[in-house]
């Protein structure tokens, strides 16, 4: 059942069929204000660095081992989105996993439609094991559209034959950008922040005239065998339910490691009012329980090798 702050939170959300569409410029410029007073744990640190030419940040903390990293791609509809925009969530993934936090700020849409953003995380990942970090001590995560970026950089990776990180993490993944899931209608009524017409409008920007059902934009379209063990949350009320239980079958169908949680009464990346709403917190802690078992079982196997 969910709990009493999760409905004074609710009451207070606003779906985005009811508000007026503004340009993306003015949408990154009001998302970064309305976070700027946000308070941020005191023991965290936030490091900005450069990521093959790209603004990145570490989120970092006295517990976090620094030879791990969750490599956390921000969502958006692949238009608006920060490393500021996700300090505090990173910050509390990082307090979650004990694991160091990479944030990387990849080139948005329209300015830079499809498919940039998934150029941008590969580069992000080769960076990383530039920077002399072992694959097995890497997480791949993110929300939203970043959830669905995640799974599209591992498909790259893939093609690319690189090697795969440990895992990967997904919050309320937007995996289907033909927006063909039936809790697009069946949710439409119940989602309090998530609309198709704002899908379609973030689709639009970012794809143009592109195929949508490509697998690097649509990840749902993809063959999805040898991926790493992944992990996904959803909430129950979300238009991006059946993203999250079609990619979960398709996973299973191809053999592969999934762990679904369907979280009842949640919308759409509740973790990020963890601050305000329980269900939130208690998310971002299992999420670290499962990094914290994937990547100490790398630890383990090479102990054991030694």
């Amino acid at each position: 059942m969910a709990s009493p702050e999760s409905h004074a939170i609710r009451a207070t959300l606003v779906n985005d069929s009811d508000t007026p569409e503004v340009p993306p410029a003015v949408a990154r410029q009001e998302w970064e204000a309305a976070v700027a007073h946000v308070a941020l744990p005191a023991t965290i640190t936030f490091m900005p660095v450069d990521v093959a030419g790209m603004v990145g940040e570490w989120v970092s903390g006295p517990q976090a081992r620094s030879h791990q990293v969750l490599f956390y791609l921000h969502g958006g509809g692949y238009t608006s989105g920060s490393c500021a925009t996700h300090r505090e969530l990173a910050a509390r993934l990082c307090l979650a996993s004990g694991v160091r936090v990479l944030l990387l700020a990849y080139r948005l849409a329209p300015e830079h439609p499809f498919p940039a953003a998934v150029h941008d995380a590969g580069a992000g990942y080769q960076w990383l094991l530039d920077q002399d970090i072992h694959p097995q001590d890497i997480v791949i995560g993110g929300d939203s559209s970043g959830g669905g970026l995640a799974i599209a950089t591992l498909l790259w990776l893939r093609e690319h034959t690189l090697p795969l990180p440990a895992a990967g993490v997904l919050l309320s993944p937007w995996l289907d950008l033909t927006l063909a899931g039936p809790s697009m209608e069946t949710h439409a009524k119940i989602d309090p922040l998530i609309s198709r017409k704002g899908l379609q409008q973030a689709a639009d920007w970012y794809m143009g005239s592109a195929d949508r059902s490509h697998p690097f934009a649509s990840p749902l379209f993809a063959e999805l065998s040898s991926l790493p063990p992944l992990f996904i949350q959803v909430g129950s009320d979300e238009v991006l339910l059946s993203d999250a239980i079609r990619l979960t079958e398709k996973v299973r169908a191809s053999q592969g490691e999934v762990t679904l949680e369907v979280w009842d009464g949640m919308w759409h990346v509740w973790q990020a009012f963890a601050a305000s709403v329980p269900e939130g917190q208690a998310a971002i802690e299992q999420i670290g329980v499962f990094i914290q078992q994937h990547l100490s079982a790398r630890t383990r196997i090479e102990s054991e090798k030694c």
